[in-house]
């Protein structure tokens, strides 16, 4: 193994992440989640995402250096998430790497959140390194967008982003509408997949037809809304469907409706990433973020890439979500290229543009 050796640390949501690599190595990638924290609350709660961090910062950092073998003092360079995320959980995480960075001597790397979900096949296993050009698809609970990566570091563009709920956000309010526990877009899936109702029996997708969010013909031809999501017409179609039936005293199949909320989302996901495959003319693409973990997003998106002639790249999942090892991928990568370290006066950014790779 050979390249610089770097921790990173990731906090910008509810899950505080520490990686470790070498070059293009990963050696450990160690994740503590608040997620249970935030059940009773039905979504993620800032506050306690970010005193949860506090709690787990430290413990994270060295049950990362045990699992990787490797001493602080031997580290070369330290990286962080800069932004974008929720401005006290990126704080916790900005502080203990300028504290690491400051105690050790070491330069410190303020890194973007959405560049090192892409960042982490340079590190991944099961592939040998990063393809570019390639669109990225990043969906979570905080985010949906459409990337165009030419290059991890100096080439990143934003085509499109939601502009209101995020995907995975979307899932929470809906699954909460439904009676399902957080977090929603699991148990969304599982009630889609007829696992909640004793049944076994799928929900039906075409039972209610669900809108597509800014996916009407004049929306596609529109350059500003092309690559654009929404989701907020979604979650009301959703309580009208609950509505209608607490009024009119039907039976609710949970599933169906379930199943065809599942359905639009993918539909709208997966259309508009291929629309920016076709318009770029880039034949690949890459899947990440929490909700990368929704099987009917991997199927229709496998399926549907594949009769367009686009190669698909999703990530173990455990790199799918958030986690330390993208972001110490992403910093050695940085390093490696000769990048000039941020300054220790480094500042949490919640809304960081996403082609500001290094803060």
């Amino acid at each position: 193994m050979s390249g610089p050796l770097v921790l990173g640390i990731e906090s910008s949501c509810d899950e505080t992440g520490v990686g470790i690599v070498r070059g293009r190595t990963l050696l450990t990638n160690t994740v503590s989640s608040s997620m249970d924290e935030h059940v009773r609350f039905g979504g993620v709660v800032p506050e306690v995402a970010s005193r949860a961090h506090v709690q787990a910062i430290g413990p994270a950092i060295v049950a990362a250096c045990d699992e990787a073998g490797v001493e602080l003092s031997e580290l070369d360079a330290v990286a962080v998430t800069a932004g974008p995320g929720l401005s006290g959980a990126l704080m916790v995480g900005v502080g203990a790497a300028k504290g690491l960075a400051a105690a050790l001597g070491l330069p410190l790397y303020g890194v973007n959140h959405l560049a090192a979900h892409v960042a982490v096949d340079l590190v991944a296993d099961d592939i040998d390194g990063l393809t570019t050009p390639t669109i990225a698809l990043l969906v979570s609970g905080g985010h949906t967008e459409i990337l165009r990566i030419g290059d991890i570091v100096d080439d990143i563009e934003l085509l499109g982003a939601t502009i209101d709920d995020a995907a995975g956000e979307a899932f929470d309010k809906t699954a909460r509408l439904l009676g399902l526990s957080y977090p929603g877009g699991p148990n969304v899936s599982k009630a889609a997949l007829g696992l909640l109702d004793g049944t076994g029996v799928p929900g039906d997708r075409s039972a209610v037809r669900f809108p597509r969010g800014l996916a009407k013909k004049s929306d596609l031809r529109d350059p500003e809304r092309r690559y654009s999501f929404s989701f907020s017409g979604l979650k009301t179609a959703a309580l009208r469907e609950v509505t209608k039936a607490e009024t009119l005293g039907t039976d609710l199949r949970v599933a169906d409706i379930a199943a065809g909320f599942e359905d639009a989302v993918v539909d709208v996901l997966v259309t508009k990433t291929l629309l920016a495959a076709a318009d770029t003319g880039i034949d690949h693409v890459v899947l990440g973020g929490g909700v990368a973990a929704n099987a009917h997003l991997r199927e229709v998106l496998a399926a549907r890439c594949a009769e367009a002639g686009v190669t698909l790249r999703v990530p173990p999942l455990s790199l799918c979500t958030d986690n330390g090892a993208m972001v110490a991928a992403l910093g050695a990568e940085l390093v490696t290229r000769g990048a000039g370290p941020s300054d220790l006066g480094l500042a949490a950014v919640s809304s960081l543009d996403v082609d500001d790779v290094l803060v």
